[in-house]
């Protein structure tokens, strides 16, 4: 199986593995990737929008600090639907599932 994990607000995949992928031994992505450092998100995003953003999503928020939860934002991050359809359509993993985050727990 290939994981492929989203954000805080997005979603995250499930693949599969293709033949050929051997061509790019087997690799893939890893994550959706930052578009902004940890650092720049704090300066651009509160963690209590963040927590508010998500809890408008359904998304249960627990947190040890909200400047974890900024740093994190989803906003920080490239979009995973992107991602995940370059991955799917240049052949080397393809599609089984999507899941969508129901809680976030972030630690220090």
């Amino acid at each position: 199986p290939v994981l492929i994990p989203g954000s805080m607000g997005t979603a995250s995949y499930v693949l599969v593995g293709t033949k050929e992928g051997e061509e790019a031994f087997f690799s893939t992505c890893h994550g959706s990737g930052r578009t902004m450092s940890r650092h720049e998100a704090m300066r651009r995003v509160s963690g209590q929008e963040v927590v508010r953003n998500l809890e408008s999503k359904g998304i249960i928020v627990k947190c040890y600090s909200l400047r974890g939860i900024a740093e994190e934002a989803p906003m920080a991050y490239k979009d995973i639907e992107s991602v995940v359809e370059v991955v799917h359509n240049a052949g080397l993993s393809k599609k089984v599932a999507k899941l969508v985050p129901l809680a976030v727990i972030k630690g220090e």
